[in-house]
């Protein structure tokens, strides 16, 4: 059986290892170096600590063959957030006078990035996740950014669409799949552009990181984002790398935990009353399952619902034993939180965005119930 043939476990158990050399260990620990033995002509893959490090090497590799399996020709470049990962996509493919398409519901922080586009003279336009709205908005455009599952409404374009039309029209395109996970969704195999995401939320999946990465195939593209990562200095520590790289090898595990979990939740929910709008992708009857059932694998771990009112999703927070409300997702300990606290997203002042742990799914259920409980009571 060759690599190319291995699950999903054995894959991030391997994933990036080097060669075994005797007396060494499997994962060569952190390389903290700014800068290398470089007698005679720079021509060796390491010269200075800003522009590469082995530690991030084997990193790079190993998300690699998990977003595109099989195949070597993907070029990974890592990241210190998820932010800086999607910016020097942005940034590195546009110019003044190109035209973007972002979603007008994806990650908050887009609104930023947007406000920056536009200073540098980059027309954005915007347009919903789902029903693949963007569509009526591709004419001229130089790059599409796709997000899906969105975050945090939990909407879902179709990617092979959205992609085909795209490259018709002379765009790029690059796909936000922090929700989902290479495990849940690969967006190279979908013809996309760019894989971005942020692996501070599943990949590393510990709530102890920040961290970002971009893949794609083509050597041209990568370079541009390898080259943006230099010029801004966006560049992880090698402690992070090797944590991060540590934690690929548990991805499976969690993955599959969370997701049975995630789709518990959400079929516990649809039984109560006094929760409305809810949304997750993996139950049959969510408007966007038809679509994600023919793209992903795994359907997340994130479920989003409606309470009353502020008033009673703030009761229902504090009542939550086994949840941290905190603003992250991904990890292995559940979070939740009141979105409209922050302010920038289109949702209800009682939206929660629900992120499932790796909590036995009976005992969080039940928490949540209690706490859902508690909440129409006070």
């Amino acid at each position: 059986m060759g690599a190319q043939d291995w699950g999903d476990g054995t894959r991030a158990v391997r994933a990036g290892l080097p060669e075994p050399r005797k007396y060494e260990p499997p994962l060569p620990g952190p390389v903290f170096a700014a800068h290398y033995h470089l007698p005679g002509e720079p021509t060796g893959p390491y010269t200075y600590g800003r522009d590469e490090n082995p530690t991030w090497t084997h990193l790079e590799r190993a998300i690699g063959e998990l977003e595109a399996p099989g195949d070597d020709t993907v070029d990974t470049v890592v990241f210190a957030s998820g932010m800086a990962a999607i910016s020097a996509v942005l940034f590195s493919q546009l110019r003044a006078g190109d035209v973007a398409v972002l979603p007008d519901d994806g990650y908050q922080a887009l609104a930023l990035v947007r406000e920056q586009l536009e200073a540098y003279g980059i027309e954005v336009r915007t347009a919903p996740t789902g029903g693949d709205a963007q569509l009526a908005v591709l004419d001229g455009a130089a790059l599409l950014w796709i997000e899906t599952p969105s975050n945090p409404g939990l909407d879902v374009c179709d990617v092979r669409r959205l992609v085909a039309a795209a490259h018709a029209a002379g765009a790029l395109v690059a796909v936000d799949n922090t929700l989902a996970t290479p495990l849940g969704q690969r967006p190279l195999e979908l013809g996309a552009d760019f894989s971005v995401a942020s692996d501070t939320k599943g990949m590393t999946g510990h709530g102890d990181l920040l961290l970002g990465h971009v893949s794609c195939r083509d050597t041209r593209l990568a370079a541009g984002v390898r080259r943006w990562r230099k010029i801004v200095g966006a560049i992880p520590g090698p402690m992070e790398a090797w944590l991060a790289h540590r934690s690929l090898a548990t991805l499976p595990l969690r993955i599959e935990r969370q997701c049975a979990g995630a789709l518990a939740l959400a079929e516990a929910l649809a039984r109560r009353d006094d929760v409305t709008g809810l949304r997750y992708p993996g139950l049959p009857d969510d408007p966007s399952h038809a679509v994600a059932a023919g793209q992903m694998r795994r359907f997340g771990s994130v479920v989003s619902f409606v309470l009353a009112d502020r008033e009673s999703a703030e009761r229902f927070l504090d009542a939550l034993t086994l949840v941290d409300d905190a603003t992250s997702f991904g990890g292995v300990r559940s979070t939740a939180e009141r979105r409209g606290r922050w302010g920038g997203d289109a949702v209800p002042e009682g939206f929660i965005r629900f992120s499932v742990g790796a909590e036995d799914p009976d005992d969080l259920v039940a928490d949540v119930l209690h706490a859902l409980d508690v909440a129409a009571r006070t």
